[in-house]
């Protein structure tokens, strides 16, 4: 009654750019702003100029290009870390961390030192100031220097073993050692048995971080007996998931081209290391009692697989379909998705499989996303996942076991007050996740590591 009609509207993760070319193009004065297909607000230009202008000061008064200024008086913290628009899910980590701290405005704005691949060129963003190239070990000491000469108060190092250059990344240690300011390191991975050189990087990333991050509880335990580590010295911050409604499966099927099908789905950057193919072994079963079941593998090849081995596993699996027939119960996506998208993909799944074949693994994004979506999951007891699983938040499949998968799936799909109930208690354990929750802990960390 009081808009053009059909409403004009634009989803929250779009640019102030975007909303601006469609007020324009439409010659309207009022834009919709939606998010996972419900209304959260409406904008107007006037208004979106007025938070570009604040964006625009607030980022010019609290990084200038030598980092000696201090804007406001609140602490600085730059983050190590790979960041977007480079694809890795320790880069999606970091940005979504980064972004719920700054909403808190508790922190100065944000500084980035981010990791290059070898070769690696990207259009980073302003809060990017510094950069580390992976394979020059001058750079990691450069980089700790400009630290030490500026305004920055303590730095907060993603720690993968993968991230960084030498052996098992000990070119981390010549940036930690050079490194003046208090450390925060955040462990995305803790072997239980590591080789010779990993579990010496590890000793010391331990031995020079004022505290360490663990992103399940049981890295603590770990931590203490494998590496001798303090427990004072111990933080337990879980990975952080975003905060959205928990909504039938059905309402989300249509809008996806996916109605009246019963939606398996795994995602992630793809690797070996998912143990995607157990899971497309368990599908023949499943599917001669449930032909309109469909399970969708969302997400591309790792680049730095693709790098090392192209697209071969990828390929193993769809041939790996083909050959059981399944072409009409598989789908693959095989792109980086937004986190909307991502979230909509999610929130039409009945049943999300985790098949990982690796116990070490001590932290699951997706298995954070796949809680606070809501879903039924079915997932091998990987460290993380062992955790959930004792809450009674997923169901337990067993490591490299098609069989076992078979009959997790059948348990959910024939018994549907039995999926039901580990929908509920998954969307009930993620709410302490959830990114503003995490965020806060972070600070909190932040201000005890600088002595406030």
């Amino acid at each position: 009654e009081i808009m053009t009609s059909p409403i004009i509207s634009i989803e929250s993760s779009q640019t102030i750019k975007k909303a601006m070319e469609l007020l324009r193009a439409h010659r309207i004065r009022r834009l919709v702003v939606m998010e996972n297909d419900r209304i959260i607000g409406i904008t107007t230009e006037r208004r979106l100029l007025d938070i570009a202008h604040s964006t625009y000061l607030e980022q010019t008064r609290a990084m200038p290009d030598d980092l000696m200024k201090r804007s406001i008086d609140k602490p600085v913290i730059t983050y190590l870390s790979t960041y977007p628009p480079r694809e890795c899910g320790i880069a999606t980590f970091t940005h979504d961390l980064v972004d719920e701290i700054s909403r808190l405005q508790a922190l100065s704005p944000p500084i980035i030192t981010a990791i290059n691949d070898r070769g690696g060129y990207y259009d980073y963003p302003s809060t990017v100031k510094l950069q580390i190239e992976r394979e020059d070990p001058e750079s990691y000491i450069d980089a700790a220097n400009k630290i030490n000469e500026s305004s920055i108060d303590a730095v907060n190092i993603q720690h993968e073993y993968g991230l960084f250059g030498g052996v098992w990344g000990d070119y981390l240690i010549d940036f930690m050692e050079t490194l003046k300011k208090p450390v925060t390191t955040t462990l995305h991975t803790i072997l239980q048995d590591p080789p010779p050189d990993a579990e010496r990087v590890m000793k010391e990333v331990l031995r020079l971080s004022n505290q360490v991050v663990i992103l399940a509880r049981v890295g603590a335990k770990i931590l203490e007996q494998r590496y001798d580590t303090l427990v004072d010295k111990i933080r337990y911050i879980p990975h952080g998931c975003p905060n959205v409604p928990k909504v039938q499966s059905f309402t989300v099927k249509e809008g996806l081209g996916l109605k009246d099908r019963f939606l398996l789905s795994s995602f992630g950057l793809m690797s070996r290391g998912k143990g995607i193919e157990y899971a497309i072994q368990a599908l023949p079963s499943l599917v001669n009692k449930h032909p309109n079941l469909l399970y969708l593998i969302i997400g591309e090849t790792h680049p730095e697989v693709r790098k090392s081995e192209g697209e071969s596993y990828r390929q193993s699996l769809i041939e790996l379909t083909e050959s059981l027939g399944l072409e009409r119960n598989v789908r693959f996506v095989n792109r980086f998705l937004s986190k909307s998208e991502l979230i909509r993909f999610l929130q039409a799944t009945d049943v999300y499989i985790l098949a990982y074949p690796n116990e070490d693994q001590i932290s699951s994004g997706t298995l954070l996303y796949a809680l606070c979506t809501g879903k039924a999951i079915v997932s091998t007891p990987f460290l993380h996942a062992e955790e959930v699983i004792n809450q009674g938040a997923a169901m337990r499949c067993d490591f490299k076991d098609p069989d076992s998968i078979f009959r997790a799936v059948e348990t959910l799909i024939d018994y549907e007050h039995v999926r039901t109930g580990f929908e509920e208690r998954a969307y009930s354990y993620s709410r302490d996740m959830i990114w503003p929750n995490v965020a806060m802990r972070y600070v909190n960390i932040f201000y005890q590591n600088i002595g406030l």
